[in-house]
């Protein structure tokens, strides 16, 4: 199976890299309270793996959307638990600075303002309709909603750092 073609693409996979995993993305947060509310209870993410790190004052939260055979297997000691971690697909990795959650100056880049850079992450969900109208009852600021714009049934949110979240539902990306 070969993926599409592009200018500068290559067009065979070099079997060594038959095995990579595209493990994780790394947002940087303030609050690790409100960010992990925003992850875990308004995007059904679990909370793999938290760790600390004293002496550079930083912690790393893991999380991910696991089927419930994915929470059944993932192993409870800790050791196993961050090899079974870092062997999964597209998780994502909040790093907390401690005491930025005291920095009422501190925020961080979206990167969708001048000079734009890193632009979202995307959640694929069954219906993007019936998702917003969850996110709309939870307070969720939206940056686009399904119907606005040129390109319809997709949304955009935003998480605690203003992070952009696309949702789209896989049967709307028929292009």
């Amino acid at each position: 199976m070969h993926g599409e073609k592009a200018p500068g693409a290559c067009s065979e996979q070099d079997p060594v890299t038959r095995d990579y995993v595209f493990n994780q993305t790394m947002l940087r947060i303030k609050d690790p309270e409100r960010s992990l509310d925003f992850y875990t209870r308004v995007l059904g993410m679990t909370l793999i793996r938290k760790l600390d790190f004293e002496a550079a004052e930083f912690s790393l939260y893991f999380l991910g959307l696991l089927t419930d055979a994915e929470r059944a297997a993932m192993p409870s000691e800790p050791g196993d638990r961050s090899e079974w971690l870092f062997g999964q697909r597209a998780l994502l990795e909040l790093t907390h600075n401690w005491g930025t959650e005291n920095d009422p100056d501190q925020a961080y880049h979206d990167g969708n303002s001048e000079p734009r850079g890193f632009g979202h992450i995307g959640i694929a969900v069954p219906d993007v309709y019936a998702a917003c109208e969850r996110f709309e009852q939870l307070g969720v600021e939206f940056v686009k909603r399904p119907d606005d714009g040129r390109m319809k049934g997709l949304a955009f949110i935003k998480d605690p750092d203003g992070y952009w979240v696309e949702i789209l539902a896989p049967r709307n990306m028929r292009f």
